[in-house]
C-alpha cells in the first residue's frame, strides 16, 4: 500500500510553489526536496535546531513540523535569507566572527538569530543567550555564535 499524499501550495524563499507531498513528510524534508539543501536534519527529534526555519517568519524545528502545515505558508530558509548577493546582517556577522566551523548547524542558528532580532531589535544579552541556547552546536562554544549576533544587532540598531 502507497503512502497518502496531499497537494500543498506554499511559499519558498519567496517563490510560490505547488507540492504533491506525502501526508507523514517532514518540512525539512520538504524543503530539502525542493533545493533548499541549506537546510539540515540532525537529531530528527527536535532537540538539536539545525533544521530550524522560519514559518511566516517564525523559527520553528523542520524536523517536527509536516509538510502538509505548510500550506499557505511562507517558508523561509538559509537560502532565502540574503537578498541577491547582499548577506543578511546576520549571515555577515557570522562570517566576520567565525562563528562557524564544520558548519552543520549554522544555517539553524543564522535563522534563529535573524528571526529573534526581527521581533526584538532590542533584545537583552540574556534574551540573545537564552534564545540561541535552545540549538545545539559541537564546534564552537558558542561564544562566536553570541558574539555575531550581537554584532548584527548593533549593526541594525
Amino acid at each position: 500500500m502507497s503512502e497518502p499524499h496531499r497537494r500543498i501550495d506554499l511559499v519558498l524563499n519567496g517563490e510560490r510553489r505547488e507540492c504533491d507531498v506525502p501526508v507523514r513528510a517532514s518540512l525539512a524534508d520538504l524543503v530539502r526536496s525542493l533545493g533548499a539543501t541549506g537546510t539540515r536534519v540532525g537529531c530528527e527529534h527536535g532537540v538539536c535546531g539545525t533544521c530550524t526555519v522560519l514559518l511566516d517568519g517564525e523559527p520553528v524545528r523542520g524536523c517536527l513540523v509536516l509538510a502538509v502545515q505548510a500550506e499557505g505558508r511562507a517558508v523561509t530558509t538559509i537560502e532565502g535569507l540574503a537578498e541577491g548577493d547582499d548577506l543578511h546582517p546576520v549571515q555577515r556577522a557570522f562570517v566576520e566572527h567565525r562563528a562557524l566551523q564544520c558548519g552543520f548547524c549554522t544555517p539553524g542558528f543564522v535563522l534563529l538569530a535573524a528571526s529573534l532580532l526581527d521581533r526584538e531589535p532590542a533584545a537583552s544579552e540574556e534574551r540573545i543567550v537564552e534564545v540561541m541556547s535552545s540549538n545545539l552546536c559541537r564546534c564552537t562554544g558558542y561564544a562566536p555564535i553570541l558574539a555575531a549576533v550581537r554584532a548584527a544587532q548593533a549593526e541594525r540598531a
